[in-house]
Protein backbone atom coordinates (compact mmCIF):
# COMPACT_ATOMS: atom_id res chain seq x y z
CA UNK A 1 0.00 0.00 0.00
CA UNK A 2 0.98 3.56 -0.62
CA UNK A 3 2.66 5.55 2.06
CA UNK A 4 2.55 9.49 2.13
CA UNK A 5 1.30 12.37 4.15
CA UNK A 6 -0.28 15.91 3.86
CA UNK A 7 -2.30 18.15 5.48
CA UNK A 8 -5.32 17.22 6.55
CA UNK A 9 -8.35 18.52 3.75
CA UNK A 10 -7.50 20.15 0.79
CA UNK A 11 -9.93 23.32 1.66
CA UNK A 12 -10.63 24.85 4.63
CA UNK A 13 -9.51 23.43 8.07
CA UNK A 14 -12.58 22.52 10.53
CA UNK A 15 -13.12 25.11 12.93
CA UNK A 16 -11.59 23.59 15.92
CA UNK A 17 -8.27 23.47 13.98
CA UNK A 18 -8.58 27.24 12.22
CA UNK A 19 -5.92 29.64 13.56
CA UNK A 20 -7.84 31.92 16.10
CA UNK A 21 -8.98 35.44 14.86
CA UNK A 22 -6.02 37.85 14.83
CA UNK A 23 -3.67 35.05 15.66
CA UNK A 24 -0.39 36.11 13.64
CA UNK A 25 2.11 34.01 13.11
CA UNK A 26 1.02 31.14 14.39
CA UNK A 27 1.93 27.89 12.51
CA UNK A 28 -0.66 25.89 10.86
CA UNK A 29 -2.23 22.26 12.75
CA UNK A 30 0.39 19.77 12.65
CA UNK A 31 0.05 17.33 9.98
CA UNK A 32 -1.22 13.69 11.31
CA UNK A 33 1.36 11.19 11.81
CA UNK A 34 1.30 7.56 12.90
CA UNK A 35 1.86 8.37 16.36
CA UNK A 36 -1.22 10.59 16.68
CA UNK A 37 -3.46 7.90 14.98
CA UNK A 38 -2.40 5.53 17.33
CA UNK A 39 -3.29 7.72 20.29
CA UNK A 40 -6.99 9.01 18.79
CA UNK A 41 -7.37 5.19 17.95
CA UNK A 42 -5.94 3.74 21.68
CA UNK A 43 -3.71 1.25 19.77
CA UNK A 44 0.13 0.81 18.99
CA UNK A 45 1.72 2.48 16.00
CA UNK A 46 2.50 -1.19 15.07
CA UNK A 47 -1.14 -1.98 14.87
CA UNK A 48 -1.98 1.50 13.01
CA UNK A 49 0.81 0.06 10.32
CA UNK A 50 -1.00 -3.04 10.16
CA UNK A 51 -4.09 -1.78 9.43
CA UNK A 52 -2.66 0.23 6.53
CA UNK A 53 -0.23 -2.49 4.97
CA UNK A 54 -1.99 -5.98 6.59
CA UNK A 55 -5.26 -5.72 7.58
CA UNK A 56 -6.06 -9.19 7.27
CA UNK A 57 -3.88 -9.16 10.65
CA UNK A 58 -5.83 -6.56 12.46
CA UNK A 59 -9.71 -7.76 14.24
CA UNK A 60 -12.22 -5.90 12.77
CA UNK A 61 -13.39 -3.77 15.76
CA UNK A 62 -10.13 -2.53 16.01
CA UNK A 63 -9.42 -1.86 12.00
CA UNK A 64 -12.69 -0.26 12.51
CA UNK A 65 -11.28 2.33 15.31
CA UNK A 66 -7.78 2.63 13.29
CA UNK A 67 -9.97 3.73 9.89
CA UNK A 68 -12.19 6.03 11.42
CA UNK A 69 -8.93 7.90 13.44
CA UNK A 70 -7.06 8.22 10.06
CA UNK A 71 -10.05 9.68 8.18
CA UNK A 72 -11.02 12.03 11.24
CA UNK A 73 -7.35 13.59 11.05
CA UNK A 74 -6.98 13.66 7.51
CA UNK A 75 -4.06 10.77 7.40
CA UNK A 76 -2.11 9.43 4.59
CA UNK A 77 0.49 7.21 4.61
CA UNK A 78 4.12 8.55 3.80
CA UNK A 79 5.21 6.99 0.15
CA UNK A 80 9.26 7.52 0.93
CA UNK A 81 8.97 5.48 4.55
CA UNK A 82 7.04 2.63 2.58
CA UNK A 83 9.47 2.69 -0.20
CA UNK A 84 12.26 2.14 2.26
CA UNK A 85 10.49 -0.52 4.11
CA UNK A 86 9.60 -2.64 1.41
CA UNK A 87 12.18 -1.41 -1.43
CA UNK A 88 9.44 -1.16 -3.96
CA UNK A 89 9.03 1.95 -5.77
CA UNK A 90 4.99 1.12 -7.06
CA UNK A 91 6.16 2.47 -10.33
CA UNK A 92 5.71 0.93 -13.97
CA UNK A 93 7.50 1.17 -17.19
CA UNK A 94 5.55 1.71 -19.95
CA UNK A 95 7.08 2.15 -23.09
CA UNK A 96 5.85 5.03 -26.04
CA UNK A 97 5.81 3.76 -29.70
CA UNK A 98 7.75 6.55 -31.76
CA UNK A 99 5.27 6.50 -33.97
CA UNK A 100 1.56 5.32 -34.24
CA UNK A 101 -1.13 6.14 -36.62
CA UNK A 102 -3.94 5.67 -34.64
CA UNK A 103 -5.27 5.91 -31.25
CA UNK A 104 -5.46 2.80 -30.02
CA UNK A 105 -2.11 3.51 -27.85
CA UNK A 106 -3.48 6.13 -26.27
CA UNK A 107 -6.75 5.41 -25.25
CA UNK A 108 -4.71 2.02 -23.43
CA UNK A 109 -2.55 4.56 -22.14
CA UNK A 110 -5.14 6.44 -20.41
CA UNK A 111 -7.13 3.12 -18.90
CA UNK A 112 -3.82 1.91 -17.69
CA UNK A 113 -3.08 4.79 -15.77
CA UNK A 114 -6.29 4.75 -14.09
CA UNK A 115 -6.23 1.00 -13.67
CA UNK A 116 -2.50 1.41 -12.39
CA UNK A 117 -3.39 3.80 -9.97
CA UNK A 118 -6.13 2.74 -8.62
CA UNK A 119 -4.15 -0.13 -7.16
CA UNK A 120 -1.81 2.62 -5.94
CA UNK A 121 0.60 2.17 -9.28
CA UNK A 122 2.18 4.78 -11.57
CA UNK A 123 3.01 4.20 -15.44
CA UNK A 124 7.21 5.93 -15.96
CA UNK A 125 6.69 6.79 -19.78
CA UNK A 126 9.93 5.81 -21.85
CA UNK A 127 10.71 5.93 -25.45
CA UNK A 128 13.25 3.25 -27.71
CA UNK A 129 13.58 2.86 -31.11
CA UNK A 130 13.19 -0.76 -31.29
CA UNK A 131 13.59 -3.67 -29.35
CA UNK A 132 17.19 -4.02 -28.70
CA UNK A 133 16.53 -0.24 -27.89
CA UNK A 134 14.02 -0.89 -25.44
CA UNK A 135 16.04 -3.68 -23.82
CA UNK A 136 18.67 -1.27 -23.31
CA UNK A 137 16.12 0.96 -21.15
CA UNK A 138 15.73 -1.88 -19.01
CA UNK A 139 19.10 -1.87 -17.20
CA UNK A 140 18.96 2.34 -17.29
CA UNK A 141 15.44 2.28 -15.78
CA UNK A 142 16.14 -0.81 -13.22
CA UNK A 143 19.30 0.63 -12.06
CA UNK A 144 18.15 4.55 -11.52
CA UNK A 145 14.84 4.49 -11.35
CA UNK A 146 13.55 0.79 -9.04
CA UNK A 147 11.18 0.35 -11.62
CA UNK A 148 8.91 -2.39 -10.26
CA UNK A 149 7.88 -3.92 -13.60
CA UNK A 150 7.01 -3.35 -16.89
CA UNK A 151 4.32 -3.30 -19.19
CA UNK A 152 4.90 -4.56 -22.84
CA UNK A 153 3.14 -3.80 -25.83
CA UNK A 154 3.56 -4.67 -29.30
CA UNK A 155 4.43 -8.05 -29.24
CA UNK A 156 5.40 -10.18 -32.52
CA UNK A 157 6.73 -13.01 -33.80
CA UNK A 158 10.95 -13.42 -32.21
CA UNK A 159 10.05 -10.60 -29.64
CA UNK A 160 12.96 -10.81 -27.09
CA UNK A 161 11.91 -8.86 -24.82
CA UNK A 162 10.05 -10.74 -22.60
CA UNK A 163 12.71 -13.59 -22.39
CA UNK A 164 15.16 -10.62 -21.33
CA UNK A 165 12.89 -9.74 -18.25
CA UNK A 166 12.20 -13.32 -17.31
CA UNK A 167 15.83 -14.33 -17.52
CA UNK A 168 16.57 -10.82 -15.38
CA UNK A 169 13.60 -12.34 -12.63
CA UNK A 170 11.68 -8.67 -13.34
CA UNK A 171 8.01 -8.84 -13.35
CA UNK A 172 6.24 -7.81 -16.61
CA UNK A 173 2.87 -8.54 -18.64
CA UNK A 174 1.99 -8.35 -22.03
CA UNK A 175 -0.51 -6.37 -23.48
CA UNK A 176 -0.90 -9.06 -26.93
CA UNK A 177 -0.10 -12.88 -26.84
CA UNK A 178 3.56 -14.36 -26.97
CA UNK A 179 3.38 -15.65 -30.93
CA UNK A 180 6.44 -17.35 -30.47
CA UNK A 181 4.33 -19.51 -27.85
CA UNK A 182 6.63 -18.39 -24.60
CA UNK A 183 5.00 -19.22 -21.80
CA UNK A 184 7.10 -17.50 -18.80
CA UNK A 185 4.71 -14.26 -18.33
CA UNK A 186 1.08 -13.38 -17.93
CA UNK A 187 -0.72 -11.99 -20.84
CA UNK A 188 -3.80 -9.74 -21.94
CA UNK A 189 -4.77 -10.12 -25.24
CA UNK A 190 -8.18 -9.24 -27.66
CA UNK A 191 -9.43 -12.24 -29.95
CA UNK A 192 -8.91 -10.67 -33.26
CA UNK A 193 -10.19 -13.84 -35.08
CA UNK A 194 -13.13 -13.93 -33.24
CA UNK A 195 -13.63 -9.84 -34.32
CA UNK A 196 -12.83 -10.85 -38.45
CA UNK A 197 -14.97 -13.74 -37.96
CA UNK A 198 -17.92 -12.01 -36.65
CA UNK A 199 -17.38 -9.35 -38.91
CA UNK A 200 -17.39 -11.60 -41.74
CA UNK A 201 -20.07 -13.22 -40.22
CA UNK A 202 -22.44 -10.12 -40.29
CA UNK A 203 -21.28 -9.06 -44.03
CA UNK A 204 -22.68 -12.48 -44.90
CA UNK A 205 -25.83 -12.11 -43.23
CA UNK A 206 -26.22 -9.13 -45.53
CA UNK A 207 -25.93 -11.37 -48.36
CA UNK A 208 -22.32 -10.52 -49.35
CA UNK A 209 -20.24 -13.60 -51.04
CA UNK A 210 -17.42 -12.04 -52.17
CA UNK A 211 -15.71 -10.59 -49.06
CA UNK A 212 -12.26 -9.75 -49.58
CA UNK A 213 -9.87 -8.88 -46.65
CA UNK A 214 -7.31 -5.53 -46.37
CA UNK A 215 -4.69 -6.82 -43.82
CA UNK A 216 -1.08 -6.19 -42.53
CA UNK A 217 1.88 -7.95 -43.51
CA UNK A 218 2.78 -11.61 -42.85
CA UNK A 219 5.02 -10.99 -40.49
CA UNK A 220 2.44 -9.28 -37.69
CA UNK A 221 1.02 -12.18 -35.72
CA UNK A 222 -2.09 -9.80 -35.15
CA UNK A 223 -2.43 -9.22 -38.41
CA UNK A 224 -2.42 -12.91 -39.27
CA UNK A 225 -4.30 -13.77 -36.14
CA UNK A 226 -7.24 -11.53 -38.07
CA UNK A 227 -7.06 -12.90 -41.17
CA UNK A 228 -7.52 -16.25 -39.44
CA UNK A 229 -10.90 -14.95 -38.11
CA UNK A 230 -12.22 -14.15 -41.77
CA UNK A 231 -10.75 -17.20 -43.36
CA UNK A 232 -12.98 -19.49 -40.86
CA UNK A 233 -15.79 -17.16 -41.58
CA UNK A 234 -15.10 -17.50 -45.31
CA UNK A 235 -14.58 -21.40 -45.37
CA UNK A 236 -17.29 -22.55 -43.06
CA UNK A 237 -19.99 -20.24 -45.49
CA UNK A 238 -18.14 -22.27 -48.02
CA UNK A 239 -17.66 -18.99 -50.12
CA UNK A 240 -14.91 -18.17 -52.36
CA UNK A 241 -11.46 -17.31 -50.15
CA UNK A 242 -10.19 -14.40 -52.14
CA UNK A 243 -6.78 -13.43 -52.12
CA UNK A 244 -6.11 -10.81 -49.41
CA UNK A 245 -4.50 -7.94 -50.32
CA UNK A 246 -1.57 -6.28 -47.75
CA UNK A 247 -0.27 -3.13 -46.01
CA UNK A 248 1.51 -1.41 -43.38
CA UNK A 249 -0.86 0.30 -41.29
CA UNK A 250 -0.65 3.59 -42.92
CA UNK A 251 -3.95 5.02 -45.18
CA UNK A 252 -1.78 5.54 -48.09
CA UNK A 253 -0.41 2.17 -48.65
CA UNK A 254 -4.07 1.22 -47.48
CA UNK A 255 -5.48 3.04 -50.17
CA UNK A 256 -3.10 1.40 -52.94
CA UNK A 257 -3.76 -2.13 -51.11
CA UNK A 258 -7.34 -1.61 -51.76
CA UNK A 259 -7.10 -0.67 -55.14
CA UNK A 260 -4.97 -4.18 -56.12
CA UNK A 261 -7.93 -5.77 -54.55
CA UNK A 262 -11.03 -3.82 -55.74
CA UNK A 263 -9.28 -4.73 -59.46
CA UNK A 264 -8.43 -8.43 -59.04
CA UNK A 265 -11.10 -10.26 -56.75
CA UNK A 266 -14.01 -7.55 -57.48
CA UNK A 267 -15.86 -7.86 -53.88
CA UNK A 268 -18.59 -6.51 -52.37
CA UNK A 269 -17.41 -6.28 -49.42
CA UNK A 270 -14.08 -6.03 -47.00
CA UNK A 271 -12.87 -6.99 -44.05
CA UNK A 272 -10.25 -4.71 -42.68
CA UNK A 273 -7.20 -5.37 -40.06
CA UNK A 274 -7.64 -1.65 -39.01
CA UNK A 275 -9.42 1.72 -39.19
CA UNK A 276 -6.45 2.83 -40.35
CA UNK A 277 -6.21 -0.05 -43.33
CA UNK A 278 -10.23 0.64 -44.03
CA UNK A 279 -10.23 4.31 -44.11
CA UNK A 280 -7.68 3.72 -47.05
CA UNK A 281 -10.08 1.79 -48.67
CA UNK A 282 -13.32 3.71 -48.40
CA UNK A 283 -10.56 6.42 -49.91
CA UNK A 284 -10.02 4.14 -53.37
CA UNK A 285 -13.63 2.85 -53.03
CA UNK A 286 -15.02 6.83 -53.50
CA UNK A 287 -12.53 8.29 -55.75
CA UNK A 288 -13.70 5.28 -57.87
CA UNK A 289 -16.93 6.61 -58.12
CA UNK A 290 -19.02 4.09 -55.76
CA UNK A 291 -20.68 4.03 -52.71
CA UNK A 292 -19.58 2.79 -49.63
CA UNK A 293 -21.91 1.22 -47.74
CA UNK A 294 -24.64 0.29 -50.66
CA UNK A 295 -22.04 -1.17 -53.71
CA UNK A 296 -19.15 -2.02 -51.34
CA UNK A 297 -18.80 -2.68 -47.73
CA UNK A 298 -16.32 -2.16 -45.71
CA UNK A 299 -16.01 -2.99 -41.99
CA UNK A 300 -12.38 -1.75 -39.58
CA UNK A 301 -10.68 -2.65 -36.05
CA UNK A 302 -10.22 -1.12 -33.29
CA UNK A 303 -13.55 1.99 -33.66
CA UNK A 304 -11.59 4.83 -33.22
CA UNK A 305 -12.74 8.41 -33.98
CA UNK A 306 -12.36 7.51 -37.72
CA UNK A 307 -14.91 5.01 -37.85
CA UNK A 308 -17.14 7.10 -35.80
CA UNK A 309 -17.11 9.80 -37.68
CA UNK A 310 -17.28 8.42 -41.10
CA UNK A 311 -19.66 5.76 -40.23
CA UNK A 312 -17.47 2.48 -40.57
CA UNK A 313 -18.76 -0.18 -38.79
CA UNK A 314 -15.61 -1.82 -36.86
CA UNK A 315 -14.91 -3.85 -34.12
CA UNK A 316 -14.64 -2.15 -30.69
CA UNK A 317 -11.62 -3.57 -28.65
CA UNK A 318 -12.50 -3.88 -25.02
CA UNK A 319 -9.18 -1.42 -24.01
CA UNK A 320 -10.36 -0.76 -20.40
CA UNK A 321 -10.82 -4.20 -19.66
CA UNK A 322 -7.40 -5.17 -21.32
CA UNK A 323 -5.99 -2.17 -18.68
CA UNK A 324 -7.45 -3.31 -15.44
CA UNK A 325 -6.85 -7.17 -16.04
CA UNK A 326 -2.56 -5.90 -17.20
CA UNK A 327 -3.10 -3.88 -14.16
CA UNK A 328 -4.38 -6.27 -12.05
CA UNK A 329 -2.07 -9.18 -13.32
CA UNK A 330 1.21 -6.96 -12.59
CA UNK A 331 0.01 -6.52 -9.39
CA UNK A 332 -0.30 -10.05 -8.31
CA UNK A 333 3.05 -10.76 -9.77
CA UNK A 334 4.87 -7.91 -7.25
CA UNK A 335 2.92 -8.75 -4.58
CA UNK A 336 2.09 -12.64 -4.66
CA UNK A 337 3.69 -14.41 -7.41
CA UNK A 338 2.05 -17.27 -8.07
CA UNK A 339 3.03 -20.41 -7.49
CA UNK A 340 1.32 -21.98 -10.97
CA UNK A 341 1.53 -20.97 -14.37
CA UNK A 342 1.23 -17.00 -15.58
CA UNK A 343 -2.54 -16.57 -16.60
CA UNK A 344 -3.45 -15.56 -19.70
CA UNK A 345 -6.74 -13.30 -20.28
CA UNK A 346 -8.28 -13.42 -23.71
CA UNK A 347 -11.10 -10.54 -24.58
CA UNK A 348 -13.38 -10.55 -27.50
CA UNK A 349 -13.76 -7.72 -29.32
CA UNK A 350 -17.55 -6.01 -30.17
CA UNK A 351 -18.69 -5.04 -33.33
CA UNK A 352 -20.07 -1.94 -33.82
CA UNK A 353 -22.28 -1.60 -36.91
CA UNK A 354 -22.72 1.79 -39.12
CA UNK A 355 -23.92 2.37 -42.59
CA UNK A 356 -20.61 0.83 -44.01
CA UNK A 357 -21.89 -2.30 -43.81
CA UNK A 358 -24.91 -2.21 -45.13
CA UNK A 359 -26.58 -5.28 -46.92
CA UNK A 360 -25.64 -6.01 -50.58
CA UNK A 361 -28.15 -4.70 -52.99
CA UNK A 362 -26.85 -6.61 -55.96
Amino acid sequence: MTDFSEPPGAGAAPASRRPAAGAVGRSAAPRATLGSVAALAGVSKQTVSNVINAPQMVRGNTASRVNAAITQLGYRPHRAAAQLRTRRSRVLGLRIPNRYTDAVFDRFLHALTDAAGALDYRIMLYTADDDTAEIRAYDELLDGWDIDGFVLTGTHPGDERTSYLSGAAVPCVTFGRPWDDSGHHPWVDVDGAAGTRAATEHLISHGHRRIGFLGWPDSSGVGGDRLAGWAGAISAAGLPALEPSRAVNDAHQGRAAAAALLDHTQPTAIVCASDVLALGAISEITARGMEVGRQIAVVGFDDTDISEVSGLSSLAQPLVEVALQSARLIAALLEKPADGPPEHVLLPPTLVTRASSAAFLP
